[in-house]
């Protein structure tokens, strides 16, 4: 009898005889045992659960990189502990960073209002209401620079939440940089800049996919030669995941979208390998601990066999998926908000089992408001005692070998691979969102999800059950109306000290650019320092490419 007859022989035993006799007496709990998918978990998972060979896992650091894509991962250097903010204005947001950086934040991430994540200035009547709201407002290199006083940007490694106007934000974090003699080659830090999935999820776009995948490829050229430490896109799931999908949606619509990239940097005739090392991921971490420990795995095994076998990439780094995580806000309730400092932990620690290179904790109040600087210190804290208490961060790769865990793995990575299937099947990420698949796919992953939380097949905690009488919490973070106003004023003074020769003669130029085939990005770098605005510069851009109309899915 060979070994696994051996163990299929004993398992049919230990079923017949213990756990069956058991199931008869007792049963299990009401509630279900499921996935993000809604598909039910095995009871009990053991060496027939995984078809994962050595080549599947290999060591980390060696490829597929499924344990990790360093040799040493958190014994050589812990993650990158980052807390996304920004609120108000430039002044307020610096001073945030500031209070992080003192406490022991590694690395600075910018939350950028919408009107700025829309390409509108402040005083548009359209950012009526918005300024300041829901991230910091920035109009100008003025701001930009007043952003980051006292923040020594040779030292930090800076990661900006922008996508459609990302240009134009590099541009001015690159002549800040230079107005105190840092060099654009040694600045380091990251912009999201992935506008596919604002098309599948979020909706802060403004041009066309098309255009819009120009401005991308653009970015990429340039940083290649001109800021060669930055991460010039942060292929980003989180977003998708907030908006409902399940964990290997997010997975497979993520690489779905980085391939689409790879192909667009590759017919601007850059090679895979001059670019591909830059690139960087961003995903979610929701509550499941180990379906979400099993989907970073999975995600970089994925990524590594499609950069090698699909577009013949050479170098290791290029190959390499790394990728921070922030833990999901959608899982936050403001009912009994304080407990959202436990889901946070956990999340985190499955984000830190996953192998994560950088990651944001949210904090408790974030369900209510944005977050005050004692809810940030606490999330702050929650990575900080995982690193330096818990033991995690000692051990590489410690759930390898986990019989659950890397039959997850298996089950994510072949979720997500008919996706991508699928997505190369309708031509493409950009062809797949335009006939509005991406979106379908994601809104029917929600509705169960919800059907699911109403019917209490899922249970949340003080939310469909162990609910009590609270009042709302008090001491939360308001943004004051005195901040789109003063906001305004700064603009309008802005405007007033400058040539608007100058400023004409800059936008005249990038539309010139923008209507032939020129790389973008010196021409918006040179605009920002003649003083044009980010609205005044998407404007022009505007005026050639035109404004995308979401196709609705109903």
């Amino acid at each position: 009898m060979s070994l696994q007859e051996e163990i299929e022989a004993a398992k049919k035993k230990w079923e017949e005889e213990i756990l069956n006799p058991l199931l008869e007496k007792h049963g299990v709990r009401k509630e279900q045992f499921t996935l993000s998918d809604r598909e039910e978990l095995d009871p009990l998972y053991g060496p027939w659960s995984t078809k994962s060979n050595y080549e599947d896992l290999g060591f980390p650091g060696q490829f597929p990189y499924t344990r990790g894509v360093q040799p040493t991962m958190y014994r050589g250097r812990l993650w990158t502990m980052r807390q996304y903010a920004g609120f108000g204005d430039a002044e307020q947001s610096n001073k945030r960073y500031r209070y992080l950086l003192d406490r022991g934040t590694t690395g600075l991430s910018v939350a950028f209002d919408l009107p700025t994540q829309m390409g509108y200035d402040s005083d548009s009547p359209r950012a009526n209401g918005e300024v300041g709201k829901v991230g910091v407002a920035i109009d100008s290199i003025a701001d930009m620079e007043t952003l980051f006083q006292d923040i020594p940007l040779d030292k930090v490694s800076t990661s900006m939440t922008i996508n459609s106007t990302a240009s134009i934000l590099l541009a001015f974090y690159i002549a800040v940089a230079e107005s105190r003699g840092v060099s654009r080659k040694q600045i380091r830090g990251t912009i999201q800049n992935d506008i596919l999935k604002e098309y599948i999820a979020r909706g802060t776009y403004v041009f066309p996919p098309r255009q819009s995948m120009r401005i991308i490829t653009d970015i990429f050229a340039f940083c290649n030669t001109d800021v060669p430490k930055w991460n010039t896109v942060s292929i980003s799931g989180y977003h998708i995941r907030e908006a409902g999908s399940t964990a290997g949606q997010e997975v497979g619509f993520t690489i779905a979208n980085g391939i689409a990239y790879v192909e667009a940097a590759q017919k601007l005739g850059l090679k895979v390998d001059d670019f591909a090392p830059r690139l960087s991921f961003f995903f979610n971490v929701h509550n499941r601990f180990l379906e979400e420990t099993a989907k970073f795995r999975a995600a970089r095994r994925i990524w590594a066999r499609i950069m090698k076998n699909r577009f013949g990439a050479k170098n290791p780094k290029s190959m390499k998926l790394r990728f921070h995580t922030q833990t999901a806000g959608s899982t936050l309730t403001a009912q009994q908000p304080q407990v959202n400092v436990v889901r946070v932990a956990l999340q985190a620690m499955a984000a830190v089992m996953g192998g994560t290179q950088s990651l944001h904790t949210n904090s408790w109040d974030e369900a209510l408001s944005l977050p005050t600087e004692d809810a940030a210190r606490i999330a702050l804290r929650t990575q900080q005692v995982i690193a330096f208490e818990s033991g995690a961060a000692d051990v590489i790769d410690p759930f390898a070998g986990s019989y659950a865990v890397e039959a997850l793995t298996d089950d994510i990575e072949a979720q997500a691979l008919d996706y991508i299937k699928r997505i190369d099947e309708f031509g493409g990420a950009v062809a797949a969102i335009e006939n509005g698949f991406q979106q379908s796919e994601i809104q029917e992953a929600a509705y169960q999800a919800q059907l699911a939380i109403e019917k209490k097949d899922d249970v949340i905690v003080g939310v469909n059950a162990y609910q009590i009488d609270e009042k709302p919490p008090e001491g939360l973070l308001k943004v004051d109306a005195s901040v789109e106003i003063n906001q305004k004023k700064r603009l309008a003074a802005f405007k007033a000290n400058r040539s608007m020769k100058e400023v004409d003669d800059a936008r005249a130029k990038l539309k010139k650019a923008a209507q032939g085939s020129d790389n973008l990005m010196p021409l918006i770098l040179s605009a920002v320092k003649k003083k044009v605005t980010l609205g005044e510069i998407s404007n022009t851009l505007r005026e050639v490419f035109g404004e995308h109309i979401e196709n609705v899915v109903i």
